[in-house]
């Protein structure tokens, strides 16, 4: 299996700038018109600001954009005089959508130019739906959901006939459960080295180098540690085929390829539309879209729906504030009328 080419590492500003003498190039052959340049213009003004100049463009998650969009849409009306007085309106619905569609153009154009190896705004989940406010399309699997994904996403165990590069049921059913309980990034499930999981006090513990190099430490359930261990016994030797940089960086890979070489979002994005298919097959009740942005929502919703602290689902997905989180959480059905019913006063 061949690598996908590396994005080339330039910063924000930088493609920004290089992105609209394109979109100006296109106004002067007639195929734009200047004020839809000025727009673009405008919004990715404002999408620098927010995110910074300085960042690689490749770095930028569907997190980050979803920020951007929130903080975008939270600003007051500018055509007003005082847009700091203290009741004025916020952007409306149709320029929060415009600023986001100018976003979703420049991350086409930035993938088509190899500036990032996937455009963040597939896993971007925020839609403006109201002035000066933002809603978060539905993402999280309901619990049931989840756990059909869990038993059907695999497929069936690998036959003793499969060849070596097919034997992928144990790490397919490893990486979906990660996905699912524990929620990262999926950038950082394939960065994973097999030794950023290691004994510490008694337990397996996941060390992950999160955005920013941010280092978090989130601890493996005896149950999850079963399946890497699964996994692990019938893993892959780094391909012989890969040139010699690759084969060493497959080598620390916790997760790899078929064919030997390390897991990459691609692979991963892959492996979830076989799991829907599976799902759809054998349950098409509980068979959804699934991305690996879903299943982080999956794992912080599941998590709050049974009384875990935000601070600690924030601990555990790698947010550095807790409004961060309550962003990314979707109401599961039934929730509301079961917390009602559960009332202390509820009794008297």
């Amino acid at each position: 299996m061949v690598a996908p080419p590396k994005a080339l590492r330039i910063t924000l500003g930088a493609a920004v700038d290089r992105y609209l003498d394109a979109v100006s190039a296109q106004v002067t052959v007639g195929n734009l018109s200047p004020a839809t340049r000025d727009n673009y213009a405008a919004d990715l003004a404002d999408f620098t600001r927010i995110l910074g100049g300085d960042v690689v463009v490749d770095d930028i998650t569907g997190q980050d954009v979803d920020t951007a969009i929130a903080r975008f849409g939270s600003l007051p009306d500018r055509r007003f005089v005082d847009p700091t007085r203290k009741h004025a309106p916020g952007i409306s619905v149709a320029t929060q959508k415009r600023f986001r569609q100018s976003v979703s153009k420049f991350f086409s154009h930035a993938a088509q130019n190899g500036w990032v190896q996937l455009s963040p705004m597939q896993w971007s989940v925020l839609n403006p739906t109201v002035r000066g406010g933002l809603r978060i399309a539905r993402t999280a699997l309901t619990g049931d959901q989840a756990l059909a994904l869990l038993e059907f996403g695999p497929g069936e165990e690998d036959p003793a006939t499969a060849r070596p590069h097919e034997r992928n049921w144990a790490r397919d059913r490893f990486i979906l459960s990660v996905l699912s309980i524990l929620g990262p990034r999926v950038s950082e499930l394939c960065q994973a080295n097999l030794d950023d999981m290691r004994m510490e006090d008694g337990q397996v513990v996941w060390r992950i180098d999160g955005k920013g190099g941010k280092v978090r430490k989130v601890p493996l359930s005896p149950w999850l540690v079963a399946r890497r261990d699964a996994y692990l016994a019938v893993r892959p030797a780094p391909g012989p085929q890969l040139p010699q940089d690759q084969r060493e960086d497959s080598a620390r890979a916790l997760v790899r390829t078929g064919r030997g070489a390390r897991l990459n979002p691609r692979d991963v994005q892959r492996l979830l539309r076989r799991a829907e298919q599976r799902v759809l097959l054998a349950a098409p009740e509980k068979a959804r879209e699934v991305t690996p942005h879903a299943l982080r929502h999956t794992a912080a919703t599941i998590m709050l729906s049974a009384g875990w602290d935000v601070k600690v689902v924030a601990q555990m997905l790698g947010h550095s504030s807790i409004a961060t989180t309550g962003q990314y959480l979707d109401e599961l059905p039934g929730e509301l009328a079961a917390a009602v019913a559960a009332h202390p006063l509820s009794a008297s």
